[in-house]
């Protein structure tokens, strides 16, 4: 794959924002999970969380000419835009970024319920794991590995951009949107 043809598969802010102002027909879709999403996201993006894409890659591709997928900093968005593309959806971007970058910039962001982003989420769990091991060591020496093993997971998702801690949390509830709900994200794609 060339520079040229990378460049293709995303969009920068600067870009996302000069197309919004001119009326350019584009649409928005955040991979996020619902709590994230409530927690703030760019005015008039549509949620489908990124575990829930596949089931519906087929309704999305065929509702949107231009679309620009989004997450919180780039690596989730990068994989939906993939998946959509190998889908059919043509015209499909990730954004630079993501929101961090948008907000980086100066973009709006709408909010909704205050909930706690899968970032934080990720960081309670991996603390509180750890500290039940080094807890749990006091009593049961060989429980000291377990404090290890997240440890070396934590590594591993940081070498290479991926979290199956995340990907375990973003199947808790408050995480999920329901099937109504991504119906509905279908919708809002079509009717613009």
């Amino acid at each position: 794959m060339t520079l040229e043809d990378t460049r293709a598969l995303s969009v920068d802010v600067a870009t996302l924002r000069q197309w919004r102002e001119s009326g350019e027909p584009v649409e928005l879709l955040d991979v996020r999970t619902a709590a994230e999403y409530e927690g703030g996201h760019i005015p008039g993006s549509v949620n489908i969380p990124l575990g829930q894409l596949p089931a519906v890659c087929g309704d999305v591709a065929s509702r949107t000419q231009r679309l620009v997928v989004t997450c919180q900093a780039g690596p989730r968005s990068e994989q939906a835009a993939q998946l959509l593309r190998e889908r059919g959806c043509s015209q499909v971007q990730a954004l630079d970024g993501g929101l961090a970058a948008w907000q980086t910039q100066g973009g709006e962001v709408e909010k909704g319920r205050p909930l706690w982003s899968m970032e934080r989420q990720v960081r309670f769990a991996a603390g509180s794991l750890v500290i039940a091991g080094v807890l749990t060591s006091m009593r049961y020496s060989p429980a000291r590995f377990f404090s290890g093993d997240i440890g070396t997971g934590l590594v591993i998702s940081a070498v290479t951009n991926t979290c199956t801690m995340a990907r375990v949390l973003s199947q808790l509830p408050h995480n999920r949107r329901s099937y109504s709900d991504i119906r509905a994200a279908l919708d809002d794609l079509a009717g613009r």
